[in-house]
């Protein structure tokens, strides 16, 4: 099973090289949608509004984060996302409940496709799916993002006795911590691991790194200031 199923996607990731290759994208045009001019720079100076509000909420419990933030964003129209999608970035993240991309970056349905796992691990369905957002939807931007105190990586660190499923989470996340000094360190490595596993295991990636029709960055989200740092 687990033969057949890596067949699949190697087979599905060839014939969307030759698509993404070739020009023929599935995407439709993204008029009428939010596109920023710099995909990064959008993200950080979200990220930067959604950071300030962090604090200022941090100072007064009585900051109502989402008022601050509403009036920066731009909106899909619903008529524009029930028949298509042209997001601008794609984020593998952690599955914790506190690293939700769309508010960390200040943006809104339509603007964001977003894999997660305990980890940010680049697992099989994960890279198939950057893949996608890549080759079809032609998200330009990928970015990897660890965060402060994540808990898939600090029990990668530990000796304690899990089930083999969580063994196998944390097995990558061990190989590319080692001889982190504490959890910062380690997180930070971890992203940065997930993002060469990403080049290594995907030739759409790399193929579309060296045209420059994508740029692949790492990231560290800070949950005590609500800022994200490029590493």
């Amino acid at each position: 099973m687990r033969l057949h199923r890596r067949k699949l996607l190697e087979t599905s990731a060839g014939l969307a090289i030759t698509a993404f290759i070739g020009g023929q994208s599935a995407a439709a045009s993204t008029e009428g949608s939010c596109q920023p001019r710099d995909p990064l720079k959008n993200l950080m100076e979200g990220n930067h509004r959604f950071s300030n509000a962090w604090q200022e909420a941090g100072r007064n419990p009585s900051t109502n984060l989402g008022s601050e933030l509403q009036n920066n964003r731009c909106f899909n129209a619903p008529q524009t996302l029930i028949n298509e999608q042209h997001p601008w970035a794609t984020l593998l993240t952690c599955a914790d409940s506190r690293v939700s991309p769309s508010w960390i970056f200040d943006t809104t349905p339509g603007e964001l496709f977003v894999i997660r796992s305990a980890g940010n691990t680049a697992f099989d369905a994960a890279i198939a799916s950057i893949e996608y957002s890549v080759s079809i939807l032609q998200t330009p931007l990928v970015m990897v993002m660890g965060h402060s105190g994540c808990g898939a990586v600090s029990t990668a660190m530990g000796n304690s006795a899990l089930t083999p499923s969580l063994e196998r989470l944390i097995t990558p996340i061990r190989s590319q911590i080692a001889d982190s000094p504490d959890l910062t360190a380690a997180v930070r490595s971890n992203a940065l691991g997930t993002a060469t596993t990403l080049r290594d295991n995907s030739p759409l990636l790399r193929e579309a790194e060296a045209k420059g029709s994508l740029k692949l960055v790492v990231s560290y989200f800070d949950l005590q200031t609500g800022a994200v740092t490029l590493i």
